[in-house]
């Protein structure tokens, strides 16, 4: 005989309401969660999810709509959010359109008759119209790595400007002043915000910032490869390039191995993101890393608050219907392939020195 709602509380010594409320997706305190879903796997008793789905209008599924389902970035996002979410008895449904407008609408559409409870958005198209139909269901919404104005959601990006600004500072530190950028679309917030980054540095320290250094590329690898070459090109005195993410910075240093330019000595690099891939290449890479795994834990945790499931934690005071916007600061991690032009001219003039006194 199948086990009931009734069997659950008397195994666990709780209440048919409060049984009835863990069931349903209602809050239960943590020491009850535990007393009942060991009664429900001492009793084998099986959730009708159908007739949960209808009574409390939560499917307990959640929807990402990505650009790259390969891309190293997304594909660590969503493991950490998934991982969360799953605690909380959530699963994903993940759809990768092909860093492509129209399959982006069609991804939100297919997501809304699935009836997903909130929605994860990488976004391709920088109106916001592919999500506009989502907002107006009243679903939770997180935009992450990318903000579009005017688009009353939640969100969680890095601090593009500072993330660029602090390389620009560290290729300066080392004594470069002719630093071009390798740049993502315009169209996308946060490439325009890398570009603000970069031209407030170049400003702030007193070096070249024309807008001949600046390589405007489409997030491809190729155009990676296209920017390198082309600022190497029109640019010979240049003598380090900041990369503003990781699919460029792939291209780029594909490009460098193709053209035969010697990093460092020839030319200093800055990439961005994925330690793996700094570490693989040769010289090991110097990026601006972004904190990926507090990425994903922030969107899941924002979701979350937005369904009740966990309390919002923000400051007291806080309107707790206010949109959140967290801003996450990014590290420089050092490799072998920013040539420090300080050191070596004091090494030049130390030889120089040492030549003229043996003689």
């Amino acid at each position: 005989m199948a086990a009931t709602v009734k069997d659950i509380a008397a195994r666990a010594g709780c209440g048919v309401a409060t049984v009835s409320s863990y069931l349903n997706g209602g809050n239960v305190r943590p020491k009850n969660r535990e007393k009942i879903e060991k009664a429900i796997g001492e009793l084998h008793y099986e959730v009708n999810e159908t007739a949960r789905q209808l009574k409390t209008n939560r499917t307990k599924m959640i929807g990402a709509v990505i650009p790259e389902l390969n891309s190293t970035f997304c594909a660590r996002v969503l493991s950490e959010i998934e991982d969360i979410l799953r605690q909380h008895g959530y699963a994903m449904l993940v759809c990768d359109c092909r860093t492509d407008s129209k399959r982006e609408r069609e991804a939100v559409d297919f997501l809304l008759k699935r009836r997903v409870d909130g929605l994860v958005v990488l976004p391709v198209d920088a109106t916001g119209e592919n999500l506009r139909k989502f907002i107006r269901t009243e679903k939770p919404v997180v935009l992450i790595d990318r903000q579009i104005e005017g688009l009353d959601v939640d969100s969680v990006c890095v601090d593009n400007r500072a993330a660029i600004r602090s390389a620009v500072d560290l290729l300066v530190l080392k004594g470069h002043t002719h630093i071009g950028m390798i740049a993502g679309p315009e169209e996308i917030n946060a490439a325009r915000q890398r570009m603000k980054g970069y031209r407030e540095a170049c400003e702030r320290n007193g070096i070249v910032c024309s807008e001949d250094y600046i390589f405007h590329g489409d997030d491809s690898i190729e155009s990676g490869t296209r920017g390198i070459e082309t600022l190497r090109e029109m640019h010979p005195e240049m003598t380090a390039v900041v990369i503003s993410n990781y699919r460029m910075t792939i291209g780029a240093m594909i490009g460098a191995n193709e053209s035969g330019i010697e990093i460092p000595r020839q030319l200093s690099v800055v990439g961005f993101d994925n330690p793996q891939f700094a570490r693989a290449v040769h010289p090991r890479l110097t990026i601006i890393n972004q904190p990926v795994d507090e990425i994903g834990e922030k969107a899941a945790e924002i979701m979350l608050q937005r369904l009740g499931e966990i309390e919002d934690t923000q400051d007291n005071g806080a309107d707790p219907a206010a949109r959140r916007h967290i801003w996450l600061e990014t590290s420089i991690v050092n490799g072998k392939s920013v040539l420090d032009l300080k050191a070596e001219g004091r090494r030049n003039i130390a030889g120089t020195k040492a030549g003229i006194g043996s003689e």
